[in-house]
């Protein structure tokens, strides 16, 4: 039976190759569009003079879309296919890069906003449906590894995205209030408009591949799933996902885990340039560059480990060293709490996949519904991070990493909790 079930599974791999390849692809362009986010909120603080607050409304805005498309991205994906939800979000992806044209040449920071949740929403649909598409296609005692084999593109893509916006997007020009204050108004207007328009060229070229990859979804077979008859029988209601403990606190744990993940490095740049003053605002960039590099390195590593260790023992050792590593960023400072503060990517690498992995272990044809449910929590990352711009704001940066210090406690919470379970 064993061996019939394996079979089933190669064949299935076999048949849906394409769409295994597009929905791993699909890993590191929202990797890109994330961890844009980063450079986004230094370009951002400069160009329309924000505070750290205020620079936390692109996360704010780009979790709610997160949070309020769930739900409705997992009835597309029950009702009519994970090719329709995989589609329909690359269509509101690439809209919303798009939208960075009108944004830039009107310099709204509002507008901004706009785009980037519908960026969100497009994410929403492509999270929802590729984490579950994952998980089913294979063997379900791998589905951790195979979904951390899988979400090592996305570590990839983050990689791309901060090159992207270090090289098109940063001009290395930072300009202090003095000198802004000497400036004529011509010239500081034009400065400021100078590094709003920076943004248009490389969010212009993502949105073409982004819709490009929309045309090679619709063109490829992807697997049927459920269908909506089966979608509406009361084993599938939504409101049987209360009574799956493990799920719920699957919840809970991914929505500190994204926060703690966003929060890090939306201030990565900033705690660098505010604990270590000579670093320019490139070499900041390179210092959340070297964080992604660990945190894709860390997938690599811990997908290896996973053959060996059990999921849940993986998560809780690289929670806890996570939790110490941003205490220390918060208390020691300076340059050894910038390689703290960067070290700790590496242990953010396996938490995301394996809680979802974890959480919708078993869950059989509720499945779907709780990735919608685990995909809600990502809303985490604009809480958590507006939190951390407000106290940045009152006591600094450094005593705000404490937020991303107690959020890994949470995770380390849930895996001792699946571990006792087993």
């Amino acid at each position: 039976m064993r061996g019939d079930l394996n079979m089933e599974h190669d064949t299935d791999r076999r048949r849906y190759t394409p769409a295994i390849i597009l929905t791993v692809s699909l890993f590191f362009l929202w990797g890109v569009a994330n961890n844009l986010n980063d450079i986004l909120i230094a370009q951002f603080k400069k160009a329309f003079v924000l505070s750290d607050f205020g620079t936390s409304f692109v996360q704010q805005v780009f979790y709610l879309g997160y949070f309020l498309l769930a739900i409705p991205a997992s009835l597309v994906s029950r009702s009519y296919g994970y090719k329709a939800a995989i589609v329909t979000g690359l269509l509101l992806y690439g809209a919303g890069a798009l939208l960075f044209y009108p944004a830039a040449a009107m310099s709204q920071y509002a507008l901004f906003l706009l785009a980037l949740f519908v960026i969100a929403c497009g994410l929403a649909f492509l999270e929802t449906a590729a984490n579950p598409l994952i998980t089913e296609l294979g063997d379900p005692a791998g589905a951790a590894r195979r979904i951390n084999l899988a979400q090592a593109a996305n570590p990839l893509g983050a990689l791309a995205g901060i090159l992207i916006g270090r090289t098109f997007i940063l001009s290395g020009i930072h300009h202090d209030e003095r000198a802004l204050a000497a400036m004529g108004q011509a010239e500081r207007l034009a400065w400021y408009r100078a590094e709003t328009l920076a943004v248009q060229p490389p969010y212009l070229t993502l949105g073409c591949i982004v819709l490009c990859f929309a045309v090679a979804a619709a063109l490829i077979r992807f697997p049927a799933g459920e269908t909506h008859a089966s979608a509406v029988t009361s084993e599938h209601r939504f409101a049987d996902l209360l009574r799956r403990p493990r799920l719920l606190f699957a919840t809970v744990a991914q929505f500190f885990y994204v926060g703690a993940q966003v929060g890090l490095w939306s201030y990565t740049i900033r705690y660098a340039q505010a604990n270590v003053p000579a670093l320019g605002e490139k070499a900041a960039a390179d210092m959340l560059l070297a964080s992604l590099a660990l945190f894709a390195f860390g997938r690599f590593a811990g997908t290896a480990l996973m053959t060996r260790v059990r999921p849940a023992t993986l998560l809780l050792a690289f929670s806890v060293v996570a939790a110490v590593l941003a205490a220390l960023a918060a208390t020691v400072g300076g340059l050894i709490g910038l390689y703290a503060l960067v070290a700790t990517s590496f242990f953010l690498s396996i938490q995301f996949p394996t809680i979802f992995a974890l959480g919708v272990e078993g869950l059989g044809p509720l499945r779907r519904w709780g990735a919608s449910l685990i995909i809600m929590a990502i809303i985490g990352g604009a809480i958590l991070t507006g939190a951390m711009g407000w106290l940045s704001d009152r006591a600094g940066i450094a005593i705000a990493m404490l937020i991303p210090a107690a959020c890994f406690a949470v995770v380390a919470g849930f895996a001792i909790s699946v571990r006792r379970a087993a």
